[in-house]
């Protein structure tokens, strides 16, 4: 039962069975139905950083990270039309400043039906992106790649991923934020058209799709654009979070203090934007109570940047599956102990359309607006550690509901994003990152598609499997 809405009913005295299947029923009609989340974790499968996809490779050339390495998933698609999951890579192992074709991978899973277990992952294709002229959109950003800052042009930073009925990829882009529909084939059709709002741009209204603060200081967060992409059931709308709050809107104007980011309704047809909505992240203070001994704790200024959303799914009736993390875990980088990695289900039905509005100045929601309703659905992190996992992954991104299994739930699976296991330097210089997760001791300063040493490995990709009853 949704948390949220189970204290309405656990707090009436219920005095008879019919008064309760009464409750229940007037529950359902104003709720959409609430359920018991039911997740059973079925299957941890780990995939090596240096799994190589299907694209070709040129003449002479070999396997590398910047030709054929795998980037896991910034997002993972089910296609019950063909069976095939679809699974997103991000801009590449160079952080934006590396030329690295992006692609999609679309992949066949075996699984168990009886049991909800998976296999490793196989390859099928890997489809590169290309606009209607046949130019390969690149991860580089828009100043390395085309010596501009004001339009993202062929840079992408592909996080979210929808597939229509035709098979049609809609990908959502960080650089921009941005949403672009491709053929089954990777071939442009249309972009979507872009909320202003969202924009990031400098105080004069300049745009600035590279720099973060304090050169852009409206619109989008660097690096905190469209995060997760999901379609309605019907392909009518598409719907699309970012990653964290706009940069001009909290507490002394700043995104990195805010709660609230925004979730972005569209028109498929038109491919114009309908609605915003406010999505509220959970607090600072929540989450440095949970181990009060720590001194790990999250700053104030950490609230809209180090906590946010990295994917979406739709169920229906206006009802959504949304991952929220922390940025801490196993990474490319060091970290505390991660404290939030959870699913939750959420409703716009009752939420403000705030397309028009500004929540700049205050961490509160003005007077009136009703945010996104919210509930737990699962806690990842309690899930894999009550199984002992030994690692809790920093950056799932990917969330994909799959087929029904025998007994009627559904195969859910979880993928996170591993950063294709590089690091590189401000000037582009890049390096493997190999960890010793016996010990935690690291080593980032390997050449690139070196050897790790002996007791060492590069961070692994990583997909959880889940049977899930849905309630329906």
């Amino acid at each position: 039962m949704h948390a949220s809405y189970g204290a309405v009913l656990l707090n009436c005295e219920i005095e008879s069975p019919m008064r309760r299947a009464l409750l229940a029923s007037l529950f359902c009609l104003t709720t959409a139905c609430a359920h018991a989340p039911d997740w059973r974790l079925t299957a941890q499968v780990e995939l090596p950083a240096i799994t190589h996809d299907a694209s070709p490779l040129p003449s002479g050339s070999s396997n590398s990270a910047n030709l054929n390495r795998f980037g896991f998933f910034s997002d993972l698609v089910f296609d019950a039309t063909s069976g095939a999951w679809f699974a997103l890579s991000d801009r590449g192992p160079g952080g934006g400043l590396i030329d690295y074709a992006t692609r999609v991978q679309r992949m066949r899973i075996p699984f168990d039906a009886a049991s909800g277990d998976i296999g490793t992952p196989v390859i099928e294709a890997t489809i590169l992106l290309q606009d209607a002229d046949s130019r390969a959109f690149n991860g580089r950003n828009p100043r390395l790649l085309a010596g501009r800052d004001d339009r993202p042009g062929l840079s992408l930073d592909p996080e979210g991923l929808a597939i229509d009925s035709r098979g049609h990829l809609y990908i959502a882009d960080e650089y921009g934020p941005g949403i672009h529909e491709f053929s089954a084939q990777g071939r442009l059709v249309r972009s979507f058209a872009m909320p202003r709002n969202l924009l990031p741009r400098t105080v004069d209204g300049t745009p600035n799709h590279v720099d973060g603060r304090p050169q852009v200081s409206l619109g989008r967060q660097d690096n905190r654009g469209f995060e997760g992409l999901t379609l309605d059931a019907d392909g009518k709308r598409l719907h699309a979070a970012m990653q964290g709050p706009l940069l001009e809107e909290g507490e002394d104007n700043d995104g990195r203090r805010s709660r609230y980011l925004r979730i972005a309704t569209f028109d498929v047809r038109s491919g114009q934007p309908l609605a915003q909505y406010a999505y509220p992240l959970e607090s600072i203070e929540h989450l440095n109570a949970i181990d009060p001994a720590t001194h790990d704790d999250f700053k104030a200024t950490q609230q809209g940047r180090s906590i946010g959303i990295s994917a979406i799914h739709a169920l229906g009736n206006g009802e959504f599956l949304v991952m929220e993390r922390d940025n801490r875990g196993l990474g490319i980088e060091a970290t505390p102990p991660p404290l939030h990695k959870r699913v939750y289900r959420i409703s716009l039905q009752g939420a403000t359309d705030i397309s028009s509005l500004s929540l700049a100045g205050s961490n509160a929601l003005p007077a009136g607006v009703v945010a996104v309703r919210k509930s737990v659905e699962v806690d990842l992190l309690a899930k894999l550690r009550t199984a002992g996992a030994r690692d809790i992954p920093e950056k799932f991104e990917g969330l994909a509901i799959g087929p029904r299994l025998a007994d009627g739930r559904h195969l859910v699976l979880i993928g996170s994003d591993n950063d294709y296991s590089v690091t590189q330097t401000g000037s582009g210089e890049q390096f493997e990152v190999c960890v010793n997760r016996e010990t935690g001791d690291r080593i980032s300063d390997l050449p690139l598609d070196g050897a790790c040493p002996p007791g060492m490995q590069r961070i692994p990709g990583v997909l959880l499997a889940f049977a899930v009853d849905f309630g329906g």
